[in-house]
């Protein structure tokens, strides 16, 4: 059966770092291009970051470039997003997906991200 499986997040002052993790399982983790979405209270998914499959080639959305890190270890089906200088802003339901450019078919259970003080 094929599962992502979210951990990490949290709550998080201004500035702060956080981890997410998403540990895949039922497919070939390694064949497929992987992304993070995000969706913040009354809006709609926003599209984060994207990694190929063999982690060479990554992509960012504008608001979180230079801050967050997308990286996967293929040895571990796992998928992973840093999280630097948050922001309030940044306060959302982050999402692993598996795909990329919205053709995004599984997703996993979703971590909660609070950045407040």
């Amino acid at each position: 059966q094929l599962q992502l499986v979210q951990s990490g997040g949290g709550l998080v002052q201004p500035g702060g770092s956080l981890r997410l993790s998403c540990a895949a399982s039922g497919f070939t983790f390694s064949n497929y291009d992987m992304s993070w979405v995000r969706q913040a209270p009354g809006k709609g998914p926003e599209w984060v970051s994207t990694i190929n499959t063999g982690g060479a080639s990554t992509y960012y959305a504008d608001s979180v470039k230079g801050r967050f890190t997308i990286s996967r270890d293929n040895a571990k089906n796992t998928l992973y997003l840093q999280m630097n200088s948050l922001k309030p802003e940044d306060t959302a339901l982050y999402y692993c997906a598996r795909g990329r450019a919205d053709t995004y078919d599984y997703w996993g259970q979703g971590t909660q991200v609070t950045v407040s003080s």
